[in-house]
């Protein structure tokens, strides 16, 4: 566990220096930023005809949509750059196990995520204070466990394709062409099937997400799906630097 962590610490701070931590959390917090005060004013208008009040579920729906396409940015480099640079024989040689290797790499990753995600607290925050006698705290919960376990299975994805390739380019567009596949695509054939289709809404990486947990209902199936998908990220990466060390 203490490998896991150090590697881990060194991820999360390596993100700070250079500018693509900075490049993602302005692309995060931005969009946020504006949807919150399009909501923020829109309620209040609505308020004042005696509308209901604010729901923070649009704000963990778009940060998870926006981290379908942001997610492939911040695991593309973790391991392929370092096949490539030849460090990552390096660390091979080191008393490091090659899950605790890939595990420190997501844990680091992860870390940055909810680091941002700690930020976007501010939103429930003032709008708890902005309406009597205040927000849903339970649908607040259930939506940021939701987005923390959509959040873990994409990087964890992208922590396994980083390491199958050496160019962080290719690792980039493949997990970015297997996010899109799995939020817009797979879930697309269902209506038209006459059996089947709950199997291709099961596998939708948006459906849980957004039909359940957004909402503030948390179902076994869909934190099982995440963490299922979460464990064959890391296991595809522990995979691949195996196969590396004994190539």
């Amino acid at each position: 566990m203490r490998n896991i962590w150090t590697i881990a610490k060194r991820e999360y701070d390596n993100y700070f220096n250079s500018p693509l931590a900075y490049v993602v959390a302005l692309a995060i917090l931005l969009p946020l930023g504006i949807y919150f005060a399009l909501i923020m004013f829109v309620s209040a208008d609505q308020a004042f005809y005696g509308g209901g009040a604010p729901q923070t579920n649009p704000i963990t729906w778009l940060f998870v949509f926006l981290m379908v396409f942001l997610s492939p940015a911040l695991t593309m480099r973790l391991l392929s750059d370092e096949a490539r640079m030849g460090t990552l024989e390096l660390m091979l040689t080191a008393p490091v196990r090659d899950f605790e290797l890939v595990a420190g790499k997501w844990l680091g990753a992860m870390m940055f995520v909810l680091s941002i995600a700690l930020v976007t607290l501010v939103y429930p925050i003032i709008m708890n204070n902005f309406v009597s006698p205040g927000i849903d705290w339970m649908l607040v919960l259930a939506s940021y466990i939701g987005l923390i376990l959509v959040c873990s299975a994409m990087l964890a994805l992208g922590v396994g394709i980083s390491a199958v390739f050496t160019n962080q380019f290719a690792a980039f567009f493949t997990t970015l062409g297997l996010f899109f596949f799995l939020w817009f695509m797979i879930g697309l054939p269902a209506g038209y099937l006459p059996t089947g289709g709950e199997v291709l809404n099961y596998l939708s990486l948006s459906n849980h997400f957004s039909q359940s947990m957004n909402n503030g209902s948390m179902t076994l199936g869909g934190i099982a799906y995440y963490l299922s998908l979460t464990a064959l990220g890391l296991f595809v990466g522990t995979t691949a630097i195996e196969i590396r060390r004994w190539r």
